[in-house]
């Protein structure tokens, strides 16, 4: 089956030339697409020089102009791997916190008929290494605040590393997916479930990154909350619309 593992970029230069010969070597036949926004410190030019000297599948770099965000990377990277037709369409980041050696777990539970496999911090065999108190504790609140508003059952609903099957990725509607940050994964799951998705989560250990800046903004973790409140009122919304579609007339007397 095609794999392609769609990687977002911006100032990721000291771990993009370390990440991409440990993918090639958990998964030497997948297709890697990197989508650099605009990184000045040349995250893209030390892309394309290691996709030059690794043999294997191809890896593709496309060169973003301006810095628009996660979510719209993921968009534009899901929708252009469907497009050179991937069967298994995988997420992750640069920054070296998901383990390569993960992925064909992801890849192989998609293989074996899951539609969506999430590399799981918060399961049993999964861990966080790294992160402040206060981080996780904020982590862990979140998803489970997101699960209990929403009716997820998934412990992890704001990981990014992930693999989906094509024929789901297509009926999510990817196109039309507005959030970003921590928000994006949780619509993304918000999405494959409400679909009729079968979900498998893959512990993973979750590795702090060493090198480069965070991303991770209040303005993020703002978003990601306000975004579960509207699911949760679409749900609701569109369960009453569903009551009262199917509600049968009363017999006349």
């Amino acid at each position: 089956m095609e794999t392609v593992v769609v990687i977002p970029t911006y100032n990721e230069a000291g771990n993009i030339e370390r990440l991409l010969p440990q993918i090639r070597t958990y998964l030497p036949d997948a297709r890697i697409m990197i989508l650099d926004d605009g990184s000045p410190d040349g995250t893209a030019d030390i892309a394309e020089k290691v996709a030059a000297d690794l043999d294997g599948a191809p890896i593709d770099v496309v060169r973003r102009t301006e810095k628009n965000g996660l979510g719209a990377a993921y968009r534009d990277g899901f929708l252009a791997a469907l497009d050179a037709g991937a069967d298994i369409v995988v997420q992750m980041d640069a920054d070296l916190s998901h383990d390569p050696a993960h992925l064909p777990a992801l890849v192989a539970a998609v293989q074996h008929g899951a539609d969506g496999a999430i590399g799981s911090r918060y399961v049993p065999g999964g861990d966080v290494e790294n992160w402040p108190r206060s981080r996780q504790f904020l982590s862990r609140w979140g998803n489970r605040y997101a699960a209990g508003v929403l009716g997820l059952a998934i412990n992890d609903a704001t990981s990014g590393f992930r693999a989906y099957g094509a024929p789901m990725l297509r009926k999510m509607d990817v196109a039309s997916v507005s959030a970003d940050g921590y928000g994006f994964q949780v619509e993304m799951t918000h999405r494959l479930v409400r679909r009729g998705g079968r979900v498998v989560e893959i512990p993973i250990v979750f590795r702090d990154r060493t090198r480069g800046d965070s991303k991770m903004s209040k303005q993020i973790i703002t978003e990601a909350f306000g975004l579960v409140n509207r699911l949760a009122l679409y749900d609701l919304l569109d369960g009453a619309h569903r009551r009262r579609r199917h509600r049968r007339p009363s017999n006349p007397r």
